[in-house]
């Protein structure tokens, strides 16, 4: 679960405005079939869309919390509080309360509430090409301080003299541990475009227990001791990091501010405690781009 609202991001602590949370289901049970489901389309003509379903608890149309409080004029739309139902009132409830007859499940159509909730999609799962593309466009050994042609001649020799009065009033201490520094910087990212080249478009990389997270920079990376252990004891595990490239679909782009992360990193229980319906918070990391 995360945040929408981008001040939240500048907020101390690991993590940030992020949580997790963990529902640990055996194969056998009584929500979900044991077998996948097919990928072919079954035989026929097309079956007619399940109902939506009558039972389990209300949930507040707005934000999915559960919801206590109904419409006082139609009984149906939920709400957590007076906060949402006001909201969802003046967003479009109040031309469609009581418009719709018994049965009609379009009286219950989630509305878009933007600013609080994500888009959803579909995430494709496949296994990773072990190797990387031959027409990569990564340049390992591309310089970060290439000239920039496309400024004119006399304005790069105004940068140069800027750049050169700036550094000689530096110790040569100072500059040695800079150069070091932005050196093992340019490493780190430099591994972490080659891997992400394969496939631009992932937004997780999933693999418990086994490697760890590939990370964007040498900043910011937890050590055993920041990394909690589990309630039940037991030390939690890397299993899943979420990618910067899955902010390019969650539609976060505000003029002049945007939610943002280099990545995310999940840690769990190695023993994976916890059975049936409880749902169980496990540890997130959150590291920025340096």
């Amino acid at each position: 679960f995360a945040c929408r609202g981008a001040a939240c991001y500048r907020l101390p602590g690991p993590r940030g405005p992020l949580c997790v949370f963990r529902n640990q289901l055996p194969r056998r049970n009584d929500t979900y079939s044991e077998e996948p489901p097919s990928e072919e389309p079954p035989p026929g003509p097309a079956a007619a869309p399940p109902r939506r379903l009558r039972g389990g608890a209300a949930l507040c149309r707005v934000c999915g919390c559960l919801g206590p409080r109904a419409c006082g004029r139609c009984r149906r739309a939920a709400y957590c509080g007076p906060e949402h139902q006001a909201l969802d009132w003046r967003r479009g409830h109040r031309r469609s309360c009581g418009q719709h007859a018994a049965g009609d499940d379009s009286a219950d159509a989630i509305p878009e509430h933007n600013e609080f909730l994500f888009p959803e999609y579909e995430i494709l799962i496949e296994p990773e090409e072990p190797e990387f593309p031959a027409d990569s466009s990564v340049d390992p050994d591309d310089e970060q301080g290439a000239v920039d042609t496309s400024k004119d001649p006399k304005e790069q020799q105004e940068l140069r003299a800027t750049g050169s009065a700036a550094f000689q009033s530096l110790d040569e201490e100072t500059l040695e541990a800079m150069a070091k520094h932005e050196t093992e910087e340019d490493k780190i990212f430099q591994i972490f475009k080659e891997r992400v080249a394969a496939e631009p478009e992932q937004i997780i990389r999933y693999c418990r227990g086994a490697e760890g997270p590939i990370w964007v920079s040498g900043e910011n990376i937890p050590e055993e001791k920041d990394i909690p252990n589990c309630l039940c004891g037991a030390k939690r595990v890397f299993e899943f990091q979420i990618m910067p490239q899955l902010l390019n679909h969650l539609q976060v782009d505000s003029l002049g501010e945007s939610v943002d992360w280099g990545t995310l990193v999940v840690y769990t229980c190695a023993d994976n405690c916890g059975e049936g319906n409880e749902y169980l918070e496990e540890f997130i990391w959150k590291q920025d781009f340096s």
